[in-house]
């Protein structure tokens, strides 16, 4: 009788345990809200670390995160020229997945400023009189989100 206890019990104890395992694999990585952060920082190397992952999805699709994006919503993705479509596509980023993990209140000032972080490195680019106009085509786009950017409705990042 013993012998057939065991595997009874042996079976009935793998399957919670392979139930545990099947639902940490669906879940996203205990690091999402840090790698989160770490992309929606002011700095340059900030930037650069989520573009080079924008441009590998795959390597993150672990982590759930909401890549879609509408750019610079209904204004220019590209105003007078200056490309500023990348920095929106990040900052469309940041307000969607800050979002859905509920840290937007308390990110969206952060996700505001490197956005116009973002926007004047474009602007470093430029010299002289084309310089001035995009720096004052950042601050206008900056002014927009910092002002209306937590009225647009959940899903839609104006940016």
């Amino acid at each position: 009788m013993r012998r057939r206890v065991l595997p009874l019990v042996a079976a009935a104890l793998a399957v919670p345990a392979a139930l545990v395992t099947t639902s940490a694999a669906h879940a996203a990585p205990a690091d999402k809200a840090a790698v989160l952060s770490s992309w929606t920082q002011n700095s340059a190397s900030s930037y650069n670390a989520w573009v080079a992952a924008r441009n590998n999805q795959s390597a993150w699709s672990a982590y759930g995160f909401d890549w879609s994006t509408d750019y610079c919503s209904s204004s220019p993705d590209n105003p007078f020229g200056f490309p500023f479509q990348t920095a929106c596509a990040r900052h469309d980023f940041g307000y969607r997945n800050h979002k859905a993990m509920g840290t937007f209140d308390a990110g969206k000032a952060r996700l505001d400023s490197a956005f116009y972080a973002d926007l004047k490195r474009v602007c470093a680019g430029y010299s002289g009189a084309q310089e001035v106009s995009c720096n004052s085509t950042a601050w206008i786009y900056y002014q927009a989100v910092d002002k209306l950017g937590s009225v647009a409705p959940s899903g839609v990042a104006a940016g």
